[in-house]
């Protein structure tokens, strides 16, 4: 599989979002991306994990697919260019601009289970993406509920295939400032849960804010993004 980056600039202007928030770290955050819209990740502090899940808006049994994303692409890494593929074959989003470089497809969320077979049986009562999950699909209600979670996308976080095939959490590549945005290709529910891991050095033992915008679909490029 290949392994290739492509870092690309957006011109969208941060004033001319139709929507902006910052989501605090360890929280969870959902919303509908309408068809059409951009959206955007951004990685305040740098070093960030933002764990993020994607669905069909009208049909929540077809959402983001890693194996079907990965084989589309044959890249085991999200970067500028990757067509977001559901697992009903469909086009979710288009990742249009991206300054970090490459993104985390197949490290998944952490959950209080794993924390346990991972670190330390005493780390069970940490808190977890899987619960920011879950807290997020009761809050949204609608039909969504814990049966509906699925892999997910590691936004910013690093982790490292190795030649045997094995999975390493390394040290962020991302850093200050550093966004991935994408195009939806139909009408998407985004979840995110800004991770709060704190046992691996994927948020650099410090969790930190990020930050999400949405433009409408024609929205002016702007020089003056800040």
């Amino acid at each position: 599989m290949a392994t290739k980056t492509q870092l690309e600039e957006s011109r969208r202007s941060a004033k001319r979002a139709v929507y902006r928030e910052v989501v605090p770290a360890g929280e969870p955050w959902i919303r509908v991306i309408h068809r059409g819209q951009f959206f955007r990740i951004v990685d305040l502090e740098g070093n960030q994990a933002a764990d993020t899940l994607f669905y069909n808006a009208h049909d929540y049994s077809d959402r983001y697919s890693a194996q079907d994303t990965i084989r589309a692409q044959q890249n085991v890494y999200l970067t500028t260019g990757t067509r977001l593929i559901s697992s009903g074959g469909n086009v979710l989003l288009t990742i249009v601009a991206d300054t970090c470089g490459r993104h985390d497809t197949l490290g998944g969320a952490c959950a209080t289970e794993s924390n346990m077979v991972r670190y330390a049986i005493e780390k069970r009562y940490m808190h977890a993406c899987r619960q920011s999950f879950v807290k997020a699909a009761i809050q949204w209600g609608r039909g969504l509920s814990k049966r509906d979670l699925t892999s997910n996308i590691n936004f910013f976080m690093n982790v490292v295939v190795t030649p045997e095939g094995g999975l390493t959490f390394e040290d962020g590549v991302s850093g200050p400032g550093k966004y991935v945005e994408m195009r939806a290709e139909m009408d998407v529910l985004a979840i995110i849960s800004n991770c709060p891991q704190l046992n691996n050095p994927c948020n650099g033992y410090n969790p930190t804010p990020v930050e999400v915008l949405i433009w409408d679909p024609g929205s002016n490029p702007g020089a003056d993004d800040v």
